[in-house]
C-alpha cells in the first residue's frame, strides 16, 4: 500500500525575524517516516519546525502539513492543525503543579475530550506506550529528566497525531537516556506517525541511522534525495 504524504514544502524560504536563514526548501515526508533535521544552533531548524506548526507564517513558497495548506492558514485553523501534530520540546514544558495524568488530561480537555472513561483509558494507553505505566499519579517534579521527556512524548501522542515534531528532545538528557528516547521515537514512527526529529547530536544519528535533512549555509541537503 502506498504511503500517504503528510508534509510537503516547495520552494520555501525560512526567516528568523528579518533574516533569511534557509532558502528554497523542498521536503516531502511520508506517513510513518522517521527523519532527522540536523544543523548547528542558529541554522534554522527551530524556525522550520515553527512554520510546520503554524507559529511562524509561510511568507515564500508553498507548504502543506497534515491536510492543511500553510499558505492560506487562518488563525482559527491553527488549533485544528495542531491537533494533528504532536510537538516535543527540549525543556519538556510540563505543568509542575500537576500529576503526570493531570498534564495529559489538561491537553485532552483543551482539545475537546469530554468522556471521563475514555480520557482515563487513553491516558493509561499512552503512558504504557512510553514506558510510564503506573506512574500517572506522580507529580512531574518527582520524575527524572528522561521520565519527564517521556511524559512530554505521551502528551504529544495523546490525540493520535499524524506527525510528531521534536525540537532537540534529547538536548537536556544524558547519552543513555537519549538513546532510550530515540528508540521510543523510532517505535512511534513504526506505529504510523511521521517523526521529524531536530537535533545537533552527531553521535545520536550515527547510532540510530535514518534519513537526514541537513540545514547548513542557508541550504537544505536531504540524504534521501542524494540516495536516489
Amino acid at each position: 500500500m502506498e504511503q500517504e504524504l503528510v508534509i510537503k514544502l516547495e520552494k520555501v524560504d525560512v526567516f528568523q525575524g528579518e533574516n533569511l536563514v534557509i532558502s528554497n526548501v523542498n521536503i516531502l515526508v511520508n506517513q510513518g517516516e522517521f527523519v532527522y533535521l540536523i544543523g548547528k544552533t542558529g541554522s534554522g531548524k527551530s524556525s522550520l519546525l515553527k512554520i510546520l506548526y503554524g507559529e511562524l507564517p509561510l511568507s515564500k513558497g508553498s507548504g502543506w502539513v497534515a491536510g492543511y495548506s500553510l499558505n492560506n492558514l487562518k488563525n482559527k485553523e491553527i488549533p485544528f492543525l495542531r491537533r494533528k501534530l504532536g510537538i516535543v520540546f527540549q525543556d519538556f514544558q510540563l505543568l509542575q503543579d500537576r500529576s503526570v495524568s493531570g498534564n495529559l488530561k489538561f491537553v485532552m480537555k483543551a482539545t475537546g475530550w469530554k468522556d471521563e472513561e475514555q480520557i482515563k483509558l487513553r491516558i493509561a494507553d499512552v503512558l504504557e506506550k512510553v514506558g510510564l505505566g503506573g506512574k500517572g499519579d506522580k507529580k512531574t517534579f518527582q520524575l527524572s529528566g528522561g521520565e519527564q521527556q517521556r511524559v512530554a512524548i505521551a502528551r504529544a501522542l495523546i490525540n493520535k497525531p499524524e506527525i510528531i515534531l521534536a525540537d532537540e528532545p534529547t538536548g537536556n538528557l544524558d547519552p543513555d537516556t537519549s538513546a532510550e528516547i530515540m528508540g521510543l521515537m523510532q517505535n512511534i514512527a513504526k506505529s504510523g506517525s511521521a517523526v521529524l526529529f531536530a537535533t545537533h547530536d552527531y553521535l545520536l544519528y550515527q547510532k540510530f541511522p535514518a534519513r537526514t535533512i541537513k540545514c547548513e549555509n542557508g541550504k537544505i541537503t536531504d540524504s534521501k534525495a542524494l540516495a536516489v
